[in-house]
């Protein structure tokens, strides 16, 4: 398989040895048995009985997987002509779906506790993405999904019985915390009493941990990507105080904590509600004017294992800028389907072939990075954007607009220089090449840096500045702000980079839509 693949779609004739249908245990099974489901017994210990009292019972199977970033499940999914459900292949010996307890022939019932039996294939397999790295599966083995077939059994009856008990539950909170310079982040954590792995929370009264959707008598579940029942308090303490500035907690009531582990249910991520996250993926939609949308669509690497399609050159008035689209931001989806596994062309063509009206879903670069950093996929917590939403936010903004550019080192370096004024703090671009990667990226002379690196440095000197930029190697992320035309600013000489060692990018696409 595949590292970076952890789910495949596959519809159809599969080949002769996926078409046979199993035969271990159907032998004992008759088309003219018909089953009942008992409500008394299912509360605690669901299961399907017989009315002729057969010893055969339904025993669904709880598989919780948890892998590192790039990292394969280990299975294929797929639809199989002549059989239903979604099927899991290729179980690869020893993986992470295998030591869970996922077999060859298997069918899917649930996804984080949802019940997609009845879901079409393409959006389970989104559904698994869009868990990350850890996911929750209910299945069951092949042989007892199609004997609840033959018996005409309500799958989702079961599914239900099984999970009614979580209804009780209040959804768990994905909650991001940014110091105070005052209070600091307003939380502590400490042991709950005889329960190992499991930690309370202590609050400052109108903290920032308050403010940002932490509330008294809840349990700390998950922490910048780590689950805490790993953890001793020493490793957790160790981790509060590596946070810096901030933290992204997952946190839930205890009422619904102790259901949870009843249930034997893990509190996920993907089921959370997101509280005070500094970035959410977008979807917009475009209504195309005349031929274009009105924007250029790059393909562009940004670090050396990444190469994604982001947008550039938004024309004023264009049906992009009207729908909000932001030169820099990353493509994720156009009309619900990833780009990501897309070639640049096969993007292109699919926002051509969308005629007169287009969904595109993006992210900044920094969006990118944060949900990286949590093991999370950048489209958990996607917002629909309406024009009405765009109309609201310009009415509280003032001047020029924060443009995030990725520039990539070419021949002649990055091709700007950055300086520095006595009068003002901060540093800005000085000079920008004609034709450079900088100019390229959609740098401008007299832009003021805000970030380097998902780093702020409106504060820092221009040495710390160069620091910052050195460390990147050869990709910058940069956030600017061009200054408003009232606001002149001295150009001093320029400090700039050494291009002695750059390379050349040829892995750069570029279509205008």
């Amino acid at each position: 398989m595949d590292g970076g693949t952890d789910v495949r779609m596959s519809c159809g004739l599969m080949g002769k040895q996926h078409n046979s249908r199993p035969t271990t245990g159907l032998a004992e099974i008759t088309l003219s048995e018909r089953f009942t489901f008992n409500p008394k017994e299912g509360i605690d210990n669901p299961v399907m009985v017989t009315t002729d009292d057969s010893d055969f019972k339904l025993r669904p199977r709880l598989c919780i997987l948890k892998r590192d970033e790039h990292e394969s499940y280990g299975f294929h999914l797929r639809v199989e002509k002549g059989r239903k459900g979604h099927v899991f292949r290729n179980v690869v010996p020893e993986g992470i779906a295998e030591r869970s307890g996922l077999q060859d022939g298997d069918r899917l019932l649930e996804i984080n506790g949802c019940f997609v039996d009845d879901v079409s294939h393409s959006e389970v397999c989104k559904k698994i993405r869009l868990s990350g790295n850890h996911v929750c599966l209910l299945v069951l083995s092949g042989a007892e999904y199609e004997q609840a077939e033959c018996g005409g059994q309500n799958l989702q009856s079961l599914s239900r019985t099984r999970t009614k008990q979580l209804d009780r539950c209040q959804p768990p909170r994905l909650c991001h915390v940014t110091r105070d310079p005052a209070s600091g982040l307003g939380v502590t954590f400490t042991p709950v009493e005889g329960q190992r792995g499991h930690f309370g929370v202590s609050l400052v009264a109108g903290g920032a941990a308050e403010k940002a959707g932490i509330r008294k008598g809840d349990r700390l579940v998950w922490m910048d990507g780590a689950a805490v029942s790993d953890l001793s308090h020493s490793a957790l303490s160790r981790m509060m105080r590596k946070c810096k500035d901030h933290i992204t907690v997952l946190v839930i009531d205890s009422d619904s904590e102790q259901i949870y582990e009843q249930q034997q249910m893990p509190v996920l991520p993907s089921m959370a509600v997101p509280q005070n996250l500094p970035h959410r993926a977008r979807r917009l939609r475009l209504v195309c004017g005349n031929d274009t949308y009105g924007f250029l669509l790059r393909l562009e690497k940004i670090t050396p294992r990444d190469i994604v399609h982001i947008l550039r050159h938004i024309e004023p008035g264009s049906p992009a800028d009207r729908a909000g689209l932001r030169d820099g931001e990353l493509l994720l989806e156009v009309n619900g389907e990833e780009v990501e596994p897309l070639e640049h062309e096969e993007v292109v063509n699919k926002v051509r072939e969308s005629g007169a009206e287009v969904s595109l879903t993006t992210i900044t670069f920094q969006g990118l990075v944060f949900y990286k950093k949590l093991g999370l996929s950048p489209l958990l917590f996607c917002e629909d954007v309406t024009v009405k939403d765009l109309q609201n936010s310009k009415e509280g903004a003032a001047g020029p607009k924060p443009r995030l550019c990725l520039v990539q080192k070419g021949s002649v370096g990055f091709g700007f220089n950055l300086g520095s004024s006595p009068h003002r703090p901060g540093t800005f671009i000085s000079l920008v090449c004609d034709g450079g990667p900088g100019q390229e990226a959609g740098l401008l002379r007299g832009d003021t840096l805000i970030e380097v690196n998902g780093q702020n440095v409106e504060e820092k000197s221009l040495e710390d500045v160069m620091v910052l930029m050195k460390e990147g190697g050869k990709s910058l992320s940069l956030l600017v702000q061009e200054k408003n035309s009232d606001d002149k600013m001295e150009l001093e000489t320029p400090s700039s980079r050494d291009a002695s060692d750059c390379e050349d990018d040829d892995t750069h696409e570029i279509s205008f839509l």
